[in-house]
């Protein structure tokens, strides 16, 4: 359980630094190219869900992700005795969940800020739930 909240704690500060840092440096409504057409950091704040979808109800949003991290915190059980592998995948999922979640509950919208203009602009927590997920799919394919 150690490495699982671990994990989770490293990628939870990982995310709310890099937020710190994105609002600090960047400035709403702009753009910082990086790679020019390709990668730019900009500053987003999403008040619905993935992709920006559902803008219209954060109150709900909020109360539903608060739902969600309760339930991946009272499932985090199950991943006691579980091989190293899918502790870290779900030590991902879990950081990058209450990362967002702390968002929702601090300012009401979720802070993002990576953006390569051909996917919507998103932030370290999202990249670690994406992860993780996609780990959990390579290991239940790799099982059979």
């Amino acid at each position: 359980m150690r490495i699982l909240y671990g994990i989770a704690g490293i990628v939870l500060l990982f995310d709310q630094l890099a937020k710190f840092l994105a609002v600090w440096f960047l400035k709403p409504k702009t753009s910082i190219p990086i790679l020019p057409h390709v990668f730019h950091l900009s500053l987003v704040e999403n008040s619905g869900i993935a992709f920006g979808l559902f803008q219209d109800r954060p109150e709900f949003w909020t109360f539903i992700i608060s739902a969600s991290v309760l339930c991946l915190l009272a499932a985090s059980v199950f991943f006691r005795d579980r091989p190293l592998p899918r502790r870290v995948a779900y030590g991902f999922i879990l950081g990058g969940a209450i990362g967002n979640w702390i968002d929702r509950i601090r300012i009401g919208r979720v802070i993002d800020f990576f953006d390569f203009r051909v996917w919507p602009v998103f932030n370290v927590a999202d990249s670690f739930i994406s992860i993780g997920v996609f780990l959990f799919i390579w290991f239940a394919l790799s099982e059979h």
